[in-house]
């Protein structure tokens, strides 16, 4: 029979719907449940593209001898982290707390309560990897917490405490940035890109921190950093070379081999940094990757105007079984063509994994001749063709603000500087669905599905909306956008502002937790205090209000130790910086030139057709057919060619 996630929404909790755990979903009637009856809680959070959290569920959740154990002795709540990531950021930070690095599936042990006291993350069926098997955990668990063991109630206190501390504000010197900079290019691989070892992500937040210190420095090893790990991105494994867009991760040091789902914030964030430098290095590879994306946005990932969330990463029951080839499988559809295809991109007949094949094009930097890359792309058509056919890996088809605005932004970014009025298009219509369908009497909420709304808005998902909407202007597509954007940050600070400065995760008026989350920490996606200052930072270059820049100096201070003591997980809240202090707006009513300006790929530029009072360039008469550059409050002559904007734009500070 099925329990009682059958009612919900959300394709993770539906996926354990015919569990035989006794299944709540996060309620307070769940939570009532546990203090009515004084059994612990049993949390599990994850979500639908999760690997693990899949192992973890046939392993465990689908064994009716352990879930007799869970249902016996525990409340057991399963939670969607991207449905609930207030709950998921509270719990993951008392597991850090712990000592115990985080990830999914996430597993949790509360009082009935709530209170966190014990946690990890996959617990194996049967002892495995150094981990011990999970039914004994759970009898272990249940029973220190039946004796009243002090472990428990010890645990309990020290874990409150280490949440509830407090951030001390502070100031930040005023070599922070390059500080940063020098910092994270120190731990980058200068063979394969990325960090150094394994697993590589795509970690766009960081890249864009080197991509900005090229641009503040003129420093060559920043840019190359950058070129270096898109490129290899681009050619890796992890890149789905037949239908475009890439995956979470590579589980190896070489981007060869991916930890296979796809998710939606990753090929955004990417989006938008391939699409800088393809415009300022003239890149015809990240120019390509940048088309792929967009095209298996459009073709796999539309959803009623919107964008879904993720696609799964096993299919047949196999991790990874949809995007991979044998060489038979090659020959099969590609006939003739199937050796040269096959020497193209790294396959074998004993197989690059696991008696199969990841295509790749690591032996190579960059495309290859007109001729060729013309060969490959009509075999890849007939690969895609083929694959179409295969059982496809299971869609997340809800519809997220947060990560919608994030797409939307990089869409919109993607085609001002690679001049594709099509992608401009795609980022308008999306936004004015978005609004239509995230907005609600002034506010957000954060997902739907279908018919079904799923919840009040978090911070993330009005950062990443303001994003957006701002992306729209920075294009020369404003529409209403620009008043949204100051509309939805008044909003968040009413609701979400926290003393001194930043944002809480939840508003004011949502559904009490044990906590009100609130970090600068980036996960995937950028943290929303760091994504704010960057909107802030914007918002004060196009409105000249100074109020957006003292928030933004607020946000910063009250994180600065934070920032100081974990530049690899601030690093959102860096670039925020970076704009906040070197935003380069461009002043021109000249089309050319304006649009120069966008295409030049530089981090910093903004365009304004006007400038706002206050502005320096207000104070200097612009002749017809021509554009000032303002920097920290100084602006240039007048510029009057498209080379001589641009040479100007990247010269360094």
């Amino acid at each position: 029979m099925a329990n009682r996630l059958a009612q919900e929404a959300s394709p993770y909790l539906l996926q354990h719907a015919d569990n035989p755990v006794d299944w709540w979903p996060w309620s307070a009637e769940a939570l009532a449940e546990a203090q009515r009856t004084g059994k612990p809680i049993l949390l599990s959070v994850g979500y639908a593209a999760c690997h693990w959290c899949h192992v973890m569920a046939h392993e465990s959740f689908e064994d009716e001898a352990t879930a007799a154990v869970m249902n016996d002795r525990y409340v057991n709540i399963k939670v969607d982290r991207e449905e609930r990531p207030d709950i998921d950021q509270i719990y993951m930070a008392a597991l850090h707390a712990t000592g115990e690095q985080g990830g999914w599936p996430l597993t949790m042990f509360l009082t009935p309560d709530g209170e966190p006291f014990f946690g990890g993350t996959y617990f194996p069926k049967d002892a495995r990897f150094g981990r011990p098997k999970f039914v004994n955990v759970l009898s272990a668990v249940a029973d220190a917490f039946a004796a009243g063991q002090p472990i428990v109630t010890d645990n309990v206190t020290a874990l409150r405490q280490r949440l509830a501390t407090e951030n001390e504000p502070g100031e930040l010197p005023a070599d922070t940035v390059d500080k940063a900079a020098r910092q994270l290019l120190s731990i980058m691989d200068p063979v394969n890109g990325g960090t150094r070892g394994a697993p590589k992500f795509p970690n766009a937040s960081l890249f864009e921190v080197l991509w900005r210190a090229f641009a503040r420095t003129g420093d060559v090893a920043y840019r190359d950093a950058v070129a270096l790990a898109l490129g290899r991105i681009g050619m890796g494994g992890i890149w789905d070379h037949v239908g475009g867009g890439l995956a979470r991760y590579s589980v190896d040091g070489q981007w060869h081999v991916p930890h296979f789902e796809k998710m939606l914030y990753d090929n955004a964030q990417i989006l938008t940094l391939m699409a800088e430098v393809s415009a300022a290095t003239g890149s015809e590879l990240l120019a390509t990757r940048c088309d792929e994306i967009v095209t298996w946005l459009t073709r796999e990932m539309s959803v009623d105007g919107l964008f879904a969330a993720s696609l799964d990463a096993d299919s047949e029951g196999e991790e990874g079984r949809f995007y991979v080839w044998t060489l038979a499988e090659l020959q099969d559809v590609l006939g003739a063509h199937a050796a040269r295809f096959a020497a193209a991109y790294n396959v074998t007949e004993h197989g690059n994994w696991e008696r199969t094949n990841v295509l790749h094009r690591l032996d190579r930097d960059g495309l290859a001749e007109p001729e060729e890359e013309a060969f490959l792309s009509a075999c890849r058509a007939q690969l895609l063709d083929a694959r179409e056919r295969r059982p496809r890996p299971a869609r997340d088809d809800k519809a997220l603000a947060d990560w919608n605005g994030l797409t939307i932004a990089a869409l919109a970014r993607a085609g001002a500087v690679l001049g594709r009025e099509d992608w401009l298009d795609l980022a308008e219509t999306t936004y004015a669905n978005a609004k239509a369908t995230f907005g609600e009497g002034g506010r957000l909420i954060h997902a739907v599905r279908g018919k079904v709304r799923l919840g009040q808005g978090f911070a993330l998902d009005y950062a990443a909306m303001i994003k957006a909407a701002l992306s729209l202007v920075a294009a020369g597509r404003p529409g209403d956008a620009l008043a949204d954007a100051i509309l939805w940050t008044d909003t968040l600070s009413r609701h979400y502002g926290a003393p001194g400065g930043g944002y809480y995760w939840t508003a004011d008026d949502a559904d009490a937790l044990i906590m009100r989350p609130s970090s600068p920490l980036d996960e995937a996606v950028p943290n929303a205090n760091g994504l704010m200052v960057n909107n802030l930072a914007t918002l004060w270059a196009l409105t000249g209000a100074e109020r957006f820049e003292q928030a933004a100096r607020a946000t910063l201070r009250v994180h600065a130790r934070a920032l100081a003591a974990n530049v690899f997980g601030c690093a959102s809240m860096v670039n925020g910086l970076d704009q906040l202090d070197r935003a380069a707006t461009v002043t021109t009513a000249d089309a050319a030139l304006a649009t120069a300006a966008m295409r030049s790929g530089h981090p910093t530029a903004l365009t304004l057709p006007q400038p706002p009072e206050g502005h320096p360039a207000n104070a200097a008469a612009l002749p017809a057919g021509s554009a000032i550059i303002c920097r920290r409050g100084v602006c240039s002559l007048p510029l009057t060619g498209a080379d001589d904007l641009t040479s100007a734009l990247w010269q360094p500070d």
